[in-house]
């Protein structure tokens, strides 16, 4: 199948780029390169350097007439939403906008694209399946409902079919400490250059961390399976950030103590996701363990890379 992946540069794409070129598939890759590395693509996979607010997106459509989408470009920091929700909103629904336009005017067959837990904000009970209320405390958790409601739209408006994906907390080897990145990345670049991390609030929130090959999988997974369909991807396991901490310590061989900050706005308390519909419905299992996980992340920090 020919796919074209958005952000396929960046952390979560560039692991999916490789998981589809494994399976046999013909891949082509969009990223503005905000936060996306060029390095992180095999030198043989097709590359346009764009933006998905440009209209010149539906030209790349146009040449490459993929058969599906994977759409993971996005504005992906909580906190940018909170700042600026206009650019947000420009990023991730008029980008997603521009896409699904494009899409449906080639005849796309199918469109996965990367949604979030973010969706559903504080949860009212525990493991959050997707029929869960949504109450998004944020501009990144509105946005990304948004597109889920614009998909079921361009199904039955033009017969795109689609898949959501709900990630919990993705990690993994090349996620950028830099910025906004994850808190797996965060403390990992800290411990190593020898830095108390900073954990915000008690550390006892919890969440569901993902490793990104499992992610990928999962897209994989939803090329052919799925159809019209919002599924959690996550482990199905809580865990909380001062065990998060704790394992990376030892992983890491540290004996720093975090640093424990005030809360920040818009950050949920406790989460973690029942995946029980996802390994059903794509047939996809996670893989790795939290201890796994991060240890093979740890290994790609020390040899160097980003």
């Amino acid at each position: 199948m020919r796919v074209l992946v958005t952000g396929g540069a960046g952390f979560i794409g560039s692991h999916i780029v490789d998981a589809l070129l494994k399976a046999g598939h013909e891949v082509l890759v969009v990223d503005n390169l905000s936060s996306g590395k060029k390095e992180n693509l095999p030198p043989e996979v097709p590359f346009y350097q764009m933006d998905i607010t440009d209209p010149g997106i539906a030209g790349i459509f146009e040449a490459a007439r993929p058969q599906a989408v994977i759409h993971q470009a996005a504005q992906v920091a909580v906190p940018v939403s909170l700042r600026d929700p206009i650019f947000d909103a420009r990023v991730n629904i008029i980008g997603t906008l521009n896409l699904l336009e494009a899409a449906r005017r080639v005849k796309v067959g199918k469109m996965v694209f990367a949604s979030s837990a973010a969706v559903y904000g504080n949860p009212n009970y525990l493991p959050v399946d997707e029929d869960h209320d949504l109450r998004p405390l944020s501009g990144y958790g509105i946005s990304k409902h948004t597109v889920e409601r614009y998909l079921e739209a361009y199904q039955e408006l033009y017969g795109l079919s689609w898949t959501a994906l709900r990630y919990a907390n993705v990690y993994g080897p090349r996620q950028d400490a830099q910025g906004e990145g994850g808190v797996v990345a965060v403390f990992i670049d800290k411990l190593l250059h020898n830095q108390r991390p900073q954990i915000f609030g008690d550390g006892e929130q919890t969440r569901d961390f993902v490793y990104v090959k499992d992610v990928a999988a999962a897209n994989v997974a939803a090329l052919s399976a799925g159809d019209n369909q919002i599924l959690n991807i996550s482990t199905g396991k809580a865990s909380t950030v001062n065990e998060l901490y704790s394992l990376l310590k030892q992983t890491i061989g540290s004996a720093l103590e975090p640093e424990y900050a005030p809360p920040r706005p818009g950050d949920i308390v406790h989460s973690y996701l029942d995946n029980s519909k996802a390994v059903a419905r794509l047939n996809w299992q996670p893989q790795y363990e939290l201890a796994r996980g991060l240890k093979e992340t740890v290994e790609h920090y020390l040899r160097g890379n980003a």
